[in-house]
């Protein structure tokens, strides 16, 4: 991963809502709790960093749970997984999967062809539900990006000669930066 510079929270949400719109007219938009998600990683650590991820650094971000857009069968457990090891198990129970949870599955083949945007990550897990039972707690944690990530490396798009941009929140190894009324996620960890 290449630090290129750190970036005011004000220009991580103009390049976020450039990309991802929340009134985008699509099934399953998400893009309000994406936001969401960015907020809270800018209460807790407020400190954010253009990066260059190399395809491999991508293959190793940590995904919170997700139960694959409303469908029958998580794609992610509570316990969380690496991009890697989410498509491990789509191509393991690919078709069973894609039964199971057809609007995760149409953004997946969608997304395989798309541009590769930058992702949001933090590089601790945000206060919320999905995030709650991870057992990572430090490193590369995705805030946005789930579906692009995982259709990417699908589609042999993070090899390694691949470049990503991303948005991180935190510095790795800094503690989170304390500020008033905002209760410190460290004394959870």
């Amino acid at each position: 991963m290449q630090r290129l510079g750190e970036v005011p929270f004000r220009e991580v949400l103009a390049a976020y809502r450039g990309d991802h719109p929340r009134d985008r007219p699509h099934e399953a938009n998400s893009n309000g709790e994406g936001e969401e998600n960015l907020e809270r990683a800018e209460r807790l650590l407020g400190t954010w960093s253009r990066v260059r991820l190399a395809g491999p650094d991508a293959l190793g971000v940590v995904l919170p749970w997700h139960l694959a857009e409303g469908g029958a069968r998580e794609l992610v457990p509570r316990t969380g997984l690496t991009v890697a090891g989410a498509a491990r198990l789509l191509r393991r129970e690919g078709p069973e999967l894609d039964r199971a949870n057809p609007v995760c599955a149409a953004k997946l083949a969608l997304l395989a062809r798309a541009p590769l945007t930058p992702v949001y990550l933090s590089t601790r897990p945000v206060e919320h539900d999905d995030y709650a039972d991870l057992r990572v707690r430090s490193g590369l944690i995705h805030l946005d990006g789930l579906h692009r990530l995982i259709a990417w490396h699908l589609a042999g798009r993070l090899g390694p000669g691949a470049g990503l941009t991303a948005y991180v929140a935190g510095l790795p190894g800094a503690a989170p930066r304390s500020r008033p009324g905002t209760p410190n996620a460290e004394r959870r960890t």
